[in-house]
């Protein structure tokens, strides 16, 4: 039996055996006000831009039933990073304005401007300093994101009681943060220990690598390792061109995106970090169950696909009549829905296909908080 077939079955019988701790989808989503968005290009703050055009599945009037479910998001435009050059914090920044379609309340829908203002189940909240790439711990309860002055911070829900993890090296542009978290439950009949860590990309003058840093004030980041498994005639995995970080699952699995080779990695944390490329494609997002979505362009849009079952699992397409571009897809905490990114705002839909709901007409990226 291969090395890889043997972590999978290991890894299959410790998340049966385990309580699976839910994950946060978030959805960073740029504001439709004209004011908004002037601000943010007047700060540098990294503000998506607003895409021309509509979906080709019609608009709805409610969110789909599964919407309250939480997710995670990503935050940076598909080919590259979100830029480093943010305002400062004290630097005045407009307030996202109401939007003609929100539907947002009561879902849990996170929405983030690349401003100070982020949107909170319908409600607006001062973070007091530029918000970017924001990310939720699996419980909900902070906040991770890449400050105003291009560093990583923490805070509470309501924007208290920031926490500075770590300061990005001058010219280094930090993005798209991603939360790592496992407690052990006692019934674990192995030695795992517990984590709390905080993943994320740096982009140092066009090279684009994987790092973690432990999710308190004054900590250190260190390089990801990126092992590969023992089979026969393996290749070492791409140390730069990696981003789009995600995490999920009790072990600290997580997956990411080579911009280079235009591939999907698997990363499993379970043993000694080792990984493989799984498909073609970009902006990968990895439910608790080991469920994959990312973003794959067929026929000149991107379309969202799913993958089940890990490395060797089919594949399917569940936009198969997009006529614009589906990105930045996340999956909620039970797996069950994926939130995306359309030209003309946020949308959900059931992970296993369906026509997708209108939840918002805030142009960004999206997410859901635990």
């Amino acid at each position: 039996m291969s090395a890889r077939a043997r972590l999978r079955r290991s890894a299959a019988v410790a998340f049966v055996s385990a309580i699976t701790a839910g994950s946060a989808l978030l959805l960073t989503a740029c504001d439709p006000s004209a004011d908004a968005n002037a601000d943010a290009a007047k700060s540098g703050s990294a503000a998506p831009s607003a895409a021309t055009g509509s979906p080709s599945a019609p608009a709805s009037a409610a969110p789909s039933a599964s919407a309250s479910a939480s997710t995670t998001a990503s935050p940076s435009a598909p080919a590259s990073p979100s830029s480093s050059a943010s305002a400062p914090a004290d630097r005045p920044s407009a307030t996202p304005t109401k939007a003609a379609l929100n539907l947002t309340k009561g879902t849990g829908l996170t929405i983030s401007n690349g401003t100070r203002y982020v949107v909170m189940d319908g409600k607006v909240v001062d973070f007091g300093t530029v918000v970017r790439d924001l990310a939720w711990s699996p419980d909900g309860k902070h906040a991770a994101f890449i400050d105003g002055n291009g560093n990583l911070e923490t805070a509470d829900p309501d924007g208290n009681h920031k926490v500075l993890v770590a300061k990005a090296p001058s010219g280094v542009t930090w993005s798209h943060p991603t939360w790592q978290v496992f407690t052990p439950n006692g019934s674990e009949s192995f030695d795992l220990k517990a984590k709390n860590n905080l993943l994320f990309t740096a982009d140092d003058h066009g090279a684009l690598r994987l790092f973690g840093v432990p999710a308190q004030a004054d900590a250190t980041p260190k390089p990801l390792s990126l092992g590969t498994f023992s089979d026969d005639n393996v290749k070492p995995l791409p140390e730069t061109g990696n981003q789009w970080l995600n995490a999920g699952g009790r072990f600290g699995s997580a997956v990411y995106a080579n911009k280079n080779d235009g591939q999907v990695y698997l990363r499993d944390d379970y043993l000694r970090q080792q990984g493989a490329a799984v498909s073609k494609g970009s902006q990968p997002d990895l439910s608790d169950e080991g469920d994959l979505v990312f973003v794959r362009s067929v026929d000149g849009h991107d379309h969202l696909f799913t993958k089940t079952g890990g490395y060797n699992g089919p594949e399917r397409d569940i936009t198969p009549k997009a006529t614009v571009d589906y990105t930045e897809p996340t999956f909620s905490s039970d797996g069950a829905t994926i939130a995306f990114r359309a030209p003309d705002g946020i949308y959900t839909m059931p992970a296993k296909g369906g026509t997708p709901k209108k939840v918002s007409d805030t142009v960004g990226l999206p997410a859901f908080r635990g």
